[in-house]
């Protein structure tokens, strides 16, 4: 993390001196930079004399008393509250009484550093992300006491180096790595529920949402021994906040040794050679098709699936449709569906599970479920359940629809929003707590998503396309069948449905339209 902010420093124009207390550590890492910037130059990105000024710029130093002329100095050492305290008393008597102090850290808060150095308006966070040279986002963290020329001189730095700041208050897990707690551990929960195994839910995340990893997949990466320590963390900084309340699954992984990658063995195996998990499918083509199809709603999803059946060749009708012709499939695409003031003239029925969970909708009847989000253009999967009402007929219908109008099906069991929706519907929800807390912008969170996390696009954005009234009746769902705290809306999202900013189809949500 050092060397990479280090090397994105010196890109920028800016004279860097590194320093490390172990003996050589500074050298060595100096010596990687320049075998990273010349694999740089081999590949095109980057001209062979920029790689040899940026070089250049960084000077290896043995002492932090040659710091003394810094007027930033960024620290990049262990998540350790003490360390970093002691690196920062150890400045205060080198460097002048103006210069920066940045803390690097991704959990330990501003505010804790601070609070043990002389002139606390001086320290601030800058959180980068890994690797450095590759994300071009950073978090400008303001502890209870950071001033304001601290916090413009870590902002216009972070442009020198040219990444993208967003300014984040003081908390566990800043801003980035707040919004996305449920990622990980709403996943966890639905495979407690046996809602769907592991790999399933991945490729859920990855063909359905658009999402570059499955958060088992990404859990293994990063370590589930670390994610566990993380979401420890959280929970007890957060003085046991139950939407961060940790999942018992991977503290028995962790006790059998199941680490991730690491150990060869985690939520999945992996082998010496080959790869962990299937390939996912080609994005399937729409089909040609023919038939009556009658879709119930009003909402964006409601709207692009009547856009994608008539382009597979549809004949789409509405609800005070009279023709008389059996309905190859009846979609009840409402945010509350449950069958109700479907056509007389009959065929199977598919229900929206969004505001409910099928069981909830069907009460016994022969429906299947199905879920999926906006923009149903660009995902590729639709998942879909079945209760034990449900025929082969309705099924295979249902299944039928989704494949003629190019999308795979995946098969899960009953629960509100089924997989995708229960996981982003609480990302949309984390991120509503962090704008109501003022932990950052609407727009700050979506770009620190977006650059920090690579996610398909911002949550709020995400959750302006879906509908704010959707994800509060998945949420609502979730807590009356569930229970709990787990489930409960901000207040900010349900003053929001209330007052009818619900989103793009409204003109007015977190965004105006």
């Amino acid at each position: 993390m050092g060397s990479g902010i280090a090397q994105v420093a010196a890109a920028g124009g800016l004279h860097v001196k590194l320093y490390d207390a172990a003996d050589g550590a500074a050298q060595r890492s100096v010596g990687r930079i320049g075998e990273l910037l010349k694999r740089g130059v081999d590949r095109g990105r980057i001209t062979k004399e920029a790689a040899s000024e940026t070089l250049r710029r960084i000077e290896p130093v043995d002492s932090l008393q040659l710091l003394e002329d810094c007027f930033l100095a960024i620290e990049a050492a262990p998540e350790n509250l003490d360390l970093k305290v002691e690196i920062f008393q150890q400045l205060t008597t080198v460097c002048a009484d103006d210069t920066v102090l940045a803390t690097n850290t991704s959990s330990i808060p501003v505010t804790a550093v601070a609070g043990r150095v002389d002139r606390p308006e001086r320290v601030v966070g800058m959180h980068f992300f890994n690797p450095v040279p590759l994300m071009k986002l950073v978090e400008v963290i303001a502890g209870m006491n950071s001033g304001e020329y601290a916090l413009a001189v870590a902002r216009e730095v972070a442009r020198r180096m040219g990444r993208e700041p967003i300014d984040a208050s003081d908390g566990p897990g800043f801003l980035v790595n707040r919004c996305s707690r449920p990622f990980l551990l709403e996943a966890q929960r639905l495979l407690q529920e046996r809602v769907a195994d592991h790999e399933r839910i991945d490729r859920i995340m990855r063909l359905g949402g658009g999402f570059r990893m499955g958060p088992f997949e990404l859990s293994d990466l990063v370590g589930v021994d670390t994610g566990y320590d993380i979401a420890r963390s959280f929970f007890e900084l957060g003085h046991h906040e139950p939407r961060w309340q940790p999942s018992g699954i991977p503290a028995r992984m962790v006790a059998a040794g199941r680490l991730g990658r690491k150990s060869g063995h985690g939520y999945y195996r992996y082998p010496a050679q080959g790869e962990y998990r299937d390939e996912d499918p080609s994005p399937r083509m729409p089909e040609s098709a023919s038939g009556l199809v009658e879709i119930h709603g009003n909402t964006t999803l409601a709207d692009q699936l009547r856009r994608l059946a008539e382009a597979a060749g549809y004949k789409v009708v509405g609800p005070t449709d009279d023709s008389s012709e059996r309905r190859a499939l009846i979609i009840d695409a409402r945010v509350n569906g449950a069958g109700l003031g479907l056509s007389k003239f009959g065929g199977p029925v598919a229900v929206l599970c969004a505001g409910n969970s099928l069981s909830q909708a069907a009460q016994g009847k022969d429906y299947a479920g199905f879920h999926c989000l906006p923009p149903l253009s660009e995902l590729h999967a639709v998942e879909l359940t079945r209760g034990t009402a449900t025929s082969e007929i309705t099924a295979g219908a249902t299944a039928h629809f989704f494949h003629a109008i190019g999308k795979h099906v995946i098969w899960v069991g009953d629960a509100p929003g089924l997989v995708l929706g229960r996981i982003v519907c609480q990302l949309v929800n984390e991120a509503a707590f962090a704008a109501q807390e003022g932990v950052g912008t609407p727009a700050d969170i979506d770009k620190g998503v977006r650059l920090g996390l690579n996610y398909p696009r911002g949550l709020l954005e995400w959750g302006d396309m879906i509908g704010l009234d959707q994800v509060l009746a998945t949420l609502d769902a979730l807590q009356s069948e569930i229970g709990g705290d787990r489930y409960r809306a901000a207040p900010l999202l349900r003053r929001m449905v209330n007052e009818s900013r619900t989103g793009r189809k409204a003109a007015r949500g977190f965004y105006s339209y």
